[in-house]
């Protein structure tokens, strides 16, 4: 059982509405330091609803979002991302006839100390980024984009990385890139919390993972677990066999 300090995440009793449609009924999880956990279900599920509440774009009806151990549930975006949650959204979000130095820039907004210091360790791990940051990321491959996404998300120094679907459109190359990627920033002690489609592929590389139906989390455990139980195979990874 992880202690108390090492305790980066907690969502308790959470529920999401949009007007009348309750995107997110109950959900509950935790993420500690240094874990990579993944966030399954199909579209619709509430996903993506869950990231947008935890960086403070829709505000919850029900439950408690305790970061670092502060109760952020109500805090506005920008403190949020001050305080070191920041995201790789869902199609990238890049600003395409900006450069790619210019959209890193953007990243580190809301938290400017240690720029050269997080530029430098961006630029090592994706050394593409060093030849092409004069371009407009609108020039760069699909690919090539979602290391911009990415690199631009780190560029704050996040205690938590979310990434909602980053493998949704690239080619099985590029998606195997990707996940290379969140591998070595998961071995470097980076703290992730993804949403992913590809089932998979986010099992064979996550320590753990939580099942979304209809808006409610109502499946967790290890990812070798969860890889085997039945009922998953047979909705996200294509048979029971």
């Amino acid at each position: 059982m992880a202690k108390m300090s090492d305790n980066v995440l907690t969502v308790q009793d959470l529920a999401v509405s949009y007007g009348h449609i309750q995107a997110v009924k109950k959900v509950d999880l935790e993420v500690n330091k240094g874990e990579f956990v993944v966030l399954l279900g199909s579209n619709g599920a509430g996903k993506s609803t869950l990231l947008n509440a935890l960086l403070g774009k829709v505000r919850p009806n029900r439950g408690k979002i305790i970061f670092m151990g502060h109760d952020i549930t109500q805090w506005p975006t920008e403190n949020i991302v001050a305080s070191g949650i920041s995201i790789v959204p869902e199609g990238r979000g890049i600003l395409p006839f900006m450069s790619v130095m210019e959209n890193l820039e953007l990243g580190a907004y809301h938290v400017k100390h240690n720029f050269d210091e997080n530029l430098q360790r961006v630029f090592a791990l994706f050394p593409l980024l060093v030849k092409k940051q004069k371009r407009p990321a609108g020039t760069l491959s699909g690919g090539e984009q979602q290391l911009v996404a990415i690199a631009r998300a780190l560029m704050s120094s996040p205690k938590l990385l979310l990434m909602d679907e980053p493998s949704l459109g690239l080619a099985p190359i590029v998606i195997n890139l990707v996940y290379e990627v969140i591998a070595a920033l998961h071995k470097k002690g980076q703290t992730i919390l993804l949403t992913e489609q590809n089932a998979r592929k986010a099992l064979k590389f996550a320590d753990r993972g939580y099942v979304f139906d209809l808006g409610a989390s109502v499946l967790s455990g290890a990812s070798q677990e969860l890889s085997n139980d039945p009922e998953v195979r047979k909705a996200y990874l294509g048979g029971s066999d």
